[in-house]
């Protein structure tokens, strides 16, 4: 596949916006964070973009599918889901796509710097709850190339993998809560258009308000409790011993649920969906530890993870057992 540095990548932006938008690239920066792909910062003499490009020597598949990622954008465009409006797709390999920079913050309030104002949080994370049904609402019959839908049990042994993948000292009671998991499994529900990374980590906010939904690499049409699930996680500091903080004020997972339900349809069976949340997020977190420690990416950040495993494991566990 070919591979292109940052200056060839900045002439292929140029040269489409100039000759698509007569836009003058003014400069092209590097934006921190992210995991799926290269993002940028591009200036231009008409405003400023962001470019999501796939890394040098990547494919464009799964996380770093760009055309997939563009798609779901163009797709929402026309809807009342806050996205980011899309400027720019380029197909050729290296792939990459230029949307509208929208101005905000996306913080999570338990785990990123700086740490958000509690009243804020608290407002930030009631307005995301409220505002999923608009995303679950979207009929996703009329998106192209969703891929196949995935059920509760899809979703539970799509982890089970990256679980087991994971050296078994280090997420010590995950086989216990897959089990616990594996013998209740709900009946799918109707499915939906599911982000698969709902969080306000991912959501850009002008003050309490979701400005654009962002990071949509895991899209895909499933089970909405599973969105909810993992939403959750989120709002409860004490599963990131550690790594993270307890933010006084922040809606509980019932008011969470309440605050969807008020807009959406009643869901059923969300503790089973919750548990899930955080066995995804043991599972995720061992993988990102046992990567560091085999050398494959150094980050001695890593080595904070064993407790915040631990505690969503237990945390996990406890909601499997207060459910039975």
């Amino acid at each position: 596949m070919t591979l292109y540095s940052t200056t060839s990548l900045e002439q292929r932006v140029s040269t489409r916006l100039r000759a698509a938008h007569d836009l003058t690239v003014t400069s092209f920066a590097t934006l921190p964070g992210g995991h799926s792909g290269l993002t940028y910062r591009v200036a231009t003499d008409g405003g400023d973009f962001v470019v999501k490009a796939v890394p040098e020597g990547q494919r464009s598949i799964g996380r770093h599918d760009m055309m997939r990622q563009a798609a779901i954008l163009s797709a929402l465009a026309d809807t009342d889901v806050p996205v980011p409006r899309v400027l720019a797709i380029d197909p050729e390999e290296p792939a990459w796509f230029a949307m509208e920079l929208v101005a905000g913050e996306s913080l999570e309030p338990v785990l990123d710097d700086p740490p958000v104002l509690p009243d804020l949080a608290a407002a930030r994370m009631l307005r995301a709850a409220e505002i999923l049904p608009r995303l679950h609402a979207v009929d996703h019959r009329r998106i192209p190339d969703s891929g196949a839908v995935l059920s509760p049990t899809d979703e539970l042994e799509r982890w089970a993998r990256t679980l087991r993948a994971v050296p078994a000292e280090l997420v010590d009671g995950g086989e216990n809560l897959l089990a616990l998991l594996t013998r209740r499994i709900p009946e799918a529900i109707d499915p939906v258009l599911v982000h698969g990374d709902y969080r306000l980590g991912n959501i850009i906010a002008a003050g309490a308000e979701p400005a654009a939904l962002i990071d949509w690499e895991i899209w895909s049409i499933g089970d909405p409790r599973v969105e909810l699930g993992w939403f959750l996680v989120f709002a409860d500091g004490t599963n990131f011993p550690g790594v993270g903080r307890e933010v006084a004020g922040l809606p509980s997972a019932g008011d969470l649920v309440t605050a969807y339900e008020s807009s959406g349809p009643e869901l059923p069976e969300l503790t089973w969906f919750d548990a899930l949340g955080r066995l995804k997020m043991a599972a995720i977190m061992g993988h990102n530890l046992r990567r560091h420690r085999e050398g494959r990416h150094h980050d001695p950040d890593q080595e904070k993870l064993p407790d915040t495993i631990a505690r969503l494991i237990e945390a996990g566990t406890d909601l499997m057992a207060q459910n039975r």
